[in-house]
């Protein structure tokens, strides 16, 4: 069984790989489990599922607020957002969206929810705290992953069939700008300095590097099979990639634009995304109905975590 493939970069890390996770604070984190129907609450120190909430809708999409205290859930099939009590674990809120609610972001202030609409090509902007609309935002043909930009001005949108991502101006609840990409971007993510967006290119087997400012594709890095989505880790000099064909995390030096590793993990993975400490990366694996954890500076899976069935966590499902 392949465990890692890997360059001279990752070799001068291989000593640390026997290191264990080290003692943290602990964030959770937020599970949707489609086929099952709920979602996860996985405590991130002691590795294990410290509750389960039951969410209908064949839940996909996870947002968590910036304070953690709620956690948004997409349901495309009610077309429904839930909204969960970090403290209660408990749906506190649920909405009628939209038929394709899918990808889900919160702002940096936590006032306003962003759900991207599958199948109506429109972005709906909500109030976080009652789930009422604001505002509808036409994009390209299925809107799927978001990202809001580290200055709050910009919200990213991957559209999967048009294979473009779409640039919202935050303040006027506008598209500023589109760009072409690679083909079919579902997934997507911001540098901490908003400077380059990258979208995982489920189709052409590749990741699209955009500079943010004037949204141009600078680089191209090819991947594994079917990327999905991705997350930085380590000050954001990895980038890493789910590819749900390979079931396995391409690793990414972000200042050298290559992939340099990659990484086994459980079956299809899915949704992408780092604990606090900026090190560990946790990913939904479908077919497994578990989560794998990597230790970004070893590049080893230190932990698998059983979650339930269908697990996908699209999304940012851990507070940052």
């Amino acid at each position: 069984m392949r465990l890692m493939r890997f360059e001279s970069l990752a070799a001068a890390v291989f000593a640390a790989s026997a290191l264990p996770l080290p003692a943290m604070s602990a964030p959770f984190a937020y599970i949707s489990n489609q086929l099952a129907e709920t979602v996860s609450i996985v405590d991130t120190k002691s590795g294990k599922v410290a509750d389960t909430v039951a969410v209908k809708g064949k839940p996909a999409g996870v947002a968590v607020s910036p304070d953690g205290r709620r956690i948004y859930v997409s349901a495309p099939e009610s077309g429904s957002i839930a909204a969960i009590d970090a403290e209660t674990r408990k749906i506190v809120k649920e909405a009628k969206v939209s038929s394709g609610a899918l990808g889900v972001a919160v702002d940096l202030t936590g006032k306003r929810l962003f759900v991207a609409d599958w199948y109506q090509n429109i972005v709906t902007v909500l109030d976080a705290d009652s789930l009422q609309a604001i505002n509808t935002i036409t994009v390209g043909q299925s809107p799927s992953g978001l990202a809001v930009s580290p200055d709050n001005r910009w919200l990213y949108v991957a559209n999967r069939l048009s294979d473009s991502v779409s640039k919202i101006d935050l303040e006027h609840l506008t598209v500023a700008a589109t760009v072409k990409v690679g083909a079919h971007p579902f997934g997507l993510a911001v540098d901490s300095e908003g400077r380059r967006i990258y979208t995982a290119n489920v189709e052409s087997d590749d990741v699209s590097v955009i500079d943010a400012a004037s949204m141009k594709v600078t680089a191209t890095v090819k991947v594994q099979s079917r990327p999905y989505a991705a997350a930085f880790a380590l000050n954001d000099s990895r980038l890493l990639v789910t590819n749900q064909d390979s079931d396995s995390v391409s690793v990414i030096d972000t200042a050298e634009l290559k992939e340099y590793a990659v990484l086994d993990v459980g079956g299809k993975p899915e949704g992408i995304s780092t604990h606090q400490d900026d090190r560990h990366v946790y990913v939904a694996n479908w077919f497994d109905g578990t989560v794998s954890v990597i230790d970004a500076k070893s590049l080893r899976v230190v932990d698998t975590i059983k979650t339930g069935d269908g697990s996908r966590a699209f999304g940012q499902f851990i507070a940052k």
